[in-house]
């Protein structure tokens, strides 16, 4: 998978984002099942009568091949690989939001077949209008874990049990810190979470409204350390529309 010449056929992947090149063609950016992150050159895909024009899409299960240098391959062929996920609304930004957290911090060639399918299981949950915020999260912790950075979120920093009747400072590095007693709300201007709103997320359990508004905060802080401050443009339209 590293080397500088490969080859790859049917290989299950889904479109993360295209733009054009030069006149007629397409740079594809790629998640792929066994080879990650991958970009792709499309010749031709803009000609009205290319036949990969109508498959390129977001959202919609592909099966690709292509050879070519890691750097940039050239897609052979490109394949309807199940049923389109249809995504409306808030669920389609949601589901650009996915796709730019992908673009942003998966590395190319870097192969991640768990957050691969995690990836197509997030959409198809989006395409039935359950609660976006919840399927968000669960998603944001999935892929935080795949890439190296699981939040601790049933230990504090110190590995001891966390209490849901207490309050901790998050710290991207560390991890969760008891707030001292008697001390609550922000530290400092500091991200603080309740005990159990960091077990609730261990658990994926969003039922409290305490912990969907914290979750929210922790995963936004989370994703800001590993961007080195940068914003997110889907996050910045999401919460226009409803403060996801």
């Amino acid at each position: 998978m590293s080397s500088a010449k490969r080859r790859a056929d049917n290989e299950p992947a889904y479109v993360l984002h295209t733009y054009p090149y030069k006149e007629t063609s397409l740079i594809v950016e790629a998640f792929t099942r066994r080879y990650g992150r991958v970009a792709l050159l499309a010749r031709g895909a803009r000609r009205p009568r290319s036949a990969m024009r109508g498959v390129l899409l977001s959202f919609h299960p592909l099966r690709l091949g292509w050879s070519g240098s890691a750097e940039l391959g050239t897609l052979m062929s490109a394949e309807w690989a199940g049923a389109l996920h249809h995504l409306e609304g808030r669920g389609l930004m949601c589901g650009f939001y996915l796709n730019e957290l992908l673009l942003r911090l998966l590395p190319r060639d870097d192969p991640h077949e768990a957050l691969f399918d995690v990836y197509g299981e997030t959409l198809a949950r989006l395409s039935v209008a359950m609660d976006f915020a919840a399927v968000l999260r669960g998603f944001e912790k999935r892929m935080l874990a795949e890439l190296g950075y699981a939040p601790l979120l049933e230990h504090d920093a110190d590995s001891r049990p966390i209490d849901p009747r207490r309050r901790y400072l998050y710290e991207p590095e560390r991890g969760p810190v008891a707030v001292q007693a008697g001390r609550s709300g922000d530290v400092s201007g500091n991200l603080t979470v309740s005990g159990q709103t960091l077990l609730d997320v261990a658990a994926d359990d969003y039922g409290r409204e305490e912990t969907r508004e914290e979750a929210r905060g922790l995963m936004r802080a989370l994703i800001t350390e590993r961007l080195h401050g940068q914003e997110l443009h889907t996050r910045t339209v999401l919460r226009d529309l409803n403060d996801f």
